[in-house]
């Protein structure tokens, strides 16, 4: 048998995805709650377009989301009957701090997560949880100008002190940010980055992971010395980098898109910024108020493992027409070897298997695959049982393909991979499009792209082909009626 009995199943979700209620419970404004829906999307992603508040003539799905916030009850036990080891979910800091620079907590958002954790426990779920996936309270924002600011890590570090402190015993596995990397793609997004004009951009997003990079590392102190059993983990949206070609440069472009892909987790993993670093920092002018007190601290308090996203490898070329492919904020090459989603990304289950060993091989840290799925366009259809379900043979059909080179990594290359919690186990809205119909869930959620539907939720048959994956720890890969 390829997995550990105590192997993690289960899958994830992000707060501002999926909890809604972003007025409920003291909860502030937070820059994932601005992002809207439709042509605009990407530029207040990436920081170009500024937008610190909700304004007429807009839709903002994450401010409803799928409801979990009042819904989190029906949505695990659903997750129970799957048969979940773990659920992946985050925290929205700024119900816990509304503005974020507050002294005391927002004790109705301590009790909602508290409440969540211990439904979770309820079944035996163990909650993995995220401390920040892309949250950052909009205070902290207009207020300090996001993570370009030092003072940031202090606002931080009463979070996660707060939040290991309250959750002692009933939260275990952590993850400080999600996809850190992000921060060089969507600014905004990942890190609350506006950009005047004329400013540096480049410095400004160095500088920022910096500011995350320490404070990951206090979490991560805190979180031992508050909890022994406590397990922290960095994040990283991954993918290996093929050249496009064995022209010698496009090799060394895909080395170079490889290193900026893996300098933060260096950092995190191994406890210091590499030479190569050091070097483009050098290059670039860039100061990124290194103190020797920082060096100490993330020395001493590297991660005690290593989660990713995967859904795609990636390709590049230093070659001039070749065509170009889109994914998870990544654009690169069009790989013509391999199939493509109706969103363009492109699909490589072996890709994932290339990525764990290059991860494994280079930090000899436990892996944990926290994201991985198919964003399709679902159709409900009557089951013929009085209800409704998703005929989804092609999640499936995906996931299926991933699992076996899940597989092949652990039992064939000594992999060591402590779970898989495939993205959007439930439909939620999609981060890229701010799309209700890039479904990814074992669940359908009755919710269009302007906010049309009446929420309730519906068994997709990747639900019971899940139910049976984990049943028998990773080794049924079919439903009956495929065999």
């Amino acid at each position: 048998m390829a997995f550990s009995k105590n192997f993690l199943w289960g899958g994830a979700t992000a707060a501002n995805q999926c909890e809604g209620a972003y007025r409920e419970g003291g909860r502030g404004l937070a820059n994932v709650d601005v992002i809207p829906h439709g042509d605009e999307r990407g530029a207040v992603l990436r920081g170009e377009k500024c937008m610190t508040e909700i304004k007429d003539g807009y839709y903002y799905p994450a401010l409803e989301g799928i409801d979990f916030y009042h819904c989190y009850k029906a949505d695990i036990k659903l997750f129970a009957e799957m048969g979940f080891k773990t659920f992946r979910l985050s925290i929205a800091w700024s119900r816990i701090y509304p503005n974020g620079d507050e002294m005391t907590p927002n004790e109705e958002g301590l009790k909602f997560y508290e409440d969540v954790f211990r439904e979770c426990r309820r079944y035996g779920i163990e909650p993995l949880v995220t401390i920040t996936h892309f949250d950052c309270p909009m205070h902290l924002i207009t207020e300090y100008g996001g993570w370009k600011n030092r003072r940031m890590i202090e606002f931080y570090k009463r979070l996660v002190t707060t939040l290991f402190t309250r959750y002692k015993g009933l939260v275990k596995y952590w993850l400080t940010f999600n996809e850190i990397n992000m921060i060089l793609h969507l600014p905004f997004l990942g890190a609350g980055l506006l950009f005047k004009e004329g400013e540096d951009r480049e410095e400004a997003k160095y500088l920022s992971a910096h500011h995350e990079l320490v404070a990951s590392a206090w979490a991560t102190k805190i979180a031992h010395e508050t909890d022994k059993e406590n397990k922290v983990g960095c994040m990283l949206a991954a993918g290996e980098y093929y050249p496009y070609s064995p022209l010698p440069e496009d090799v060394w472009e895909a080395k170079k898109k490889e290193r900026e892909n893996l300098l933060f987790i260096d950092v995190q993993a191994r406890g210091y910024y590499p030479e190569y670093a050091k070097r483009k920092f050098m290059r670039m002018g860039l100061d990124i108020g290194m103190t020797e007190e920082d060096r100490q601290l993330l020395k001493e308090n590297t991660v005690d493992f290593i989660s990713l996203s995967y859904y795609s490898s990636r390709c590049v070329t230093t070659q001039e027409g070749v065509g170009e492919s889109v994914g998870n904020a990544f654009k690169g090459t069009k790989n013509p070897y391999l199939k493509v989603s109706e969103w363009g990304w492109q699909i490589d289950p072996l890709g994932l298997r290339i990525t764990l060993n290059t991860l494994y091989d280079r930090y000899q840290k436990p892996l944990f695959i926290v994201e991985n799925g198919l964003g399709a366009r679902d159709e409900l259809i009557e089951d013929g049982q009085g209800s409704y379900t998703v005929d989804d043979g092609y999640r499936i059909e995906y996931l299926r393909e991933h699992v076996k080179a899940m597989k092949q990594a652990v039992e064939e290359d000594g992999v060591e991979l402590w779970g898989y919690t495939p993205w959007g186990c439930i439909d939620l809205v999609s981060a890229s499009t701010g799309e209700m119909s890039k479904r990814y869930g074992f669940v359908y959620v009755d919710r269009d792209n302007a906010g049309n539907g009446s929420m309730k939720r519906y068994k997709k048959k990747s639900f019971y082909w899940y139910q049976k994956v984990i049943e028998s720890n990773g080794e049924d890969l079919f439903l009956e009626k495929e065999n």
